[in-house]
Order: structure tokens, then sequence, then C-alpha cells
């Protein structure tokens, strides 16, 4: 018998600039209603990795299937400084063809920071930048999410609600993913991964701590 659909499969996924191997034969399967966490070490190609997985750039070779929407939050910003919070979620309303933008006010509820809708982008802090950046990742509701250090620049009490915003997308049955150099919090994770040499190796939390990963 078929085992259970996967919201993501990845096989044997190659990726090189030049001479560099960056992802050698990359493999995962994720099931829907899964918060898997990736770590590795700063230059191990997991940002690479994530724009693979988005259709952001091409692979070398492998296979990469979701199913539904992607969601995209890179580690920089994708943001005008000369636009607002709300022109933000205006203009990302229109790009997504979204009929409204409920989703992103929920968000930008959820994280706090509706007292800057009609601040320049110019004008926030980084931690509010990134809560903007997020928000316009999440707000089309995809089926698959690729976070790249989400909570970058968030004080703990944000930290702490994305994570919330986290286990609420997993329980409607959304499969994330969440890259990051440090396994912060792996105990949240359904499951976690290290990017090693190209490939990708199941990992535990407490393998983690005692290879200085956490």
């Amino acid at each position: 018998m078929p085992g259970p659909p996967h919201a993501l499969r990845v096989r044997d996924v190659h990726k090189s600039y030049g001479s560099r191997h960056v992802l050698r034969g990359v493999s995962l399967a994720l099931e829907p209603g899964t918060l898997a966490g990736v770590v590795g070490e700063n230059g191990a190609g997991k940002t690479t990795l994530l724009r693979a997985l988005c259709g952001q750039i091409a692979t070398d070779s492998g296979d990469i299937v979701h199913e539904g929407a992607i969601g995209y939050c890179p580690q920089a910003t994708v943001l005008n400084d000369f636009l607002t919070v709300d022109q933000h979620v205006r203009y990302f309303q229109t790009a997504y063809g979204l009929e409204h933008a409920n989703r992103a006010e929920e968000l930008i509820e959820e994280l706090r920071f509706a007292e800057y809708r009609r601040t320049r982008v110019d004008e926030l802090s980084g931690g509010t930048r990134q809560k903007l950046n997020l928000t316009l990742a999440l707000m089309h509701d995809p089926h698959v999410l690729m976070l790249d250090e989400p909570y970058q620049g968030f004080d703990w009490e944000t930290y702490l609600r994305f994570w919330d915003v986290a286990a609420v997308l997993r329980d409607r049955g959304r499969c994330i993913v969440v890259v990051s150099h440090l396994a912060w919090d792996s105990e949240r994770l359904d499951c976690l991964y290290r990017l090693r040499e190209g490939a990708l190796e199941r990992w535990s939390p407490q393998r983690a701590g005692r290879e200085g990963l956490q």
C-alpha cells in the first residue's frame, strides 16, 4: 500500500557553483502537518537549499515536488525602504492575486506591530522589519513554508510568539521548514536535520548539543 502523502519530497538534489559542490544528493520527505528544522554551519549551503526548494534557483539534478503553494521568508528582508507596512501588504496582495488581506491583518496583530502600519520601512527597527518580512511570506496561507532564520532580530517575546504561530500552522496541516545555524528550541520540532557536506542527515537535539550546534 502507498504511504502517506508528502507535502514536500526531495530526491537526490545536486547544485554546484563552478567547481564548488554545495548540495551533494539532498533527499527529504515531509508530510503535511510537520514542523521540521534544518541546521548547519555557516556556509553549509542552507540558503542554497531553500532557494532550490522554492524554485528561485535551478538544481543541476534531482527532483523537488511540493503540494500546493510555497511561502519563502529569506534571511535578507525583501522590502522597499520607501513603502509603509500597509503599502507592502497591498502590493503583495496584488502579487499573490488575493481577494483580501485578512491573513496579513491577523499576522500583524499576532506579531504585534499594528502601530507601525503607516510607517515607512526605513524607519522600522530590524525586528519589526523581520516581522513584516515573515507576514508577507505567510499572508497567502501557503501549504509549504520555507523560513530562513525567520526570528533574526526578534526580542524574546516575539521569538516565543513566532513559535506559537508556527505551531498553529502545523496543526492546520501546513508543512514548515525552519532553517538556522543553531538548533534553538529543537524540542518544538517534529524532526531535525543537519546539512553537512552537501547532504541532509537526521539529527537529534542531544547530538546537536554535543556537536556545538545548539
